[in-house]
């Protein structure tokens, strides 16, 4: 008499990679990166090296975390957030090497006012690795925390702002011309790099507004 044995099927669910780890790991790089600029802005040259070297660091993670929210099963957030909130910072740090760049090139260092709003912009992004920091916790308060940074990445902003159009002003009464065409360069450079952190800002609220 022979006697069938029913061997139990096991279903195992693929493993839900850490993206907002990574994420997280980006964040908090260009946070150095742009430290390493308030630096440099302030007039520490060697410190440009270390921007240069955070944007080649956060170009490798970003390329890690594309390539798994690719290919993962599922992910904690929609890949479409991840994969913004990703380019965002991306564009926080390379403007950053970028206005760097522009300067070295033009044999020009950056004045008082870029210097000002260069802490302002590491202050911001600050908060936004506190935002990520937060949405890697998990749900609940940590969410309210998340929207609670971003606020405090925006309103940093605001106040560069000011400075901004005060420091626009006072080149109505600079007559060098190639004063004026490199201050309104980094003008230019340190408003764009705001305005991309205010985006990530906005993505971890509307990223937050979905699952609510």
């Amino acid at each position: 008499m022979s006697t069938t044995v029913k061997k139990k099927r096991r279903w195992f669910l693929p493993d839900s990679p850490d993206v907002l780890g990574m994420l997280q790991k980006q964040a908090e790089i260009t946070a150095q990166g742009m430290g390493a600029f308030a630096d440099w802005a302030a007039g520490d040259a060697s410190r440009a090296e270390d921007v240069r070297d955070a944007e080649h660091d956060c170009d490798e993670v970003r390329r890690e975390l594309v390539d798994t929210v690719r290919e993962a099963f599922t992910t904690p957030m929609p890949p479409e957030d991840l994969f913004q909130l990703s380019c965002d910072l991306d564009r926080v740090i390379n403007g950053a090497k970028n206005t760097v760049r522009e300067a070295e090139t033009m044999g020009f260092p950056p004045d008082r006012a870029t210097a000002e709003m260069a802490v302002l912009l590491a202050e911001g992004v600050g908060h936004l690795v506190e935002a990520v920091q937060a949405l890697a916790a998990g749900r609940g308060n940590h969410h309210l925390s998340a929207t609670k940074a971003a606020d405090a990445a925006v309103k940093s902003q605001r106040n560069l702002e000011r400075i901004y159009r005060q420091a626009a002003g006072e080149l109505l009464e600079v007559t060098e011309f190639r004063d004026v065409v490199a201050r309104r360069e980094f003008y230019r450079r340190t408003s764009a790099i705001s305005d991309d952190i205010v985006s990530v800002a906005d993505r971890i609220w509307y990223s937050r507004v979905k699952e609510s």
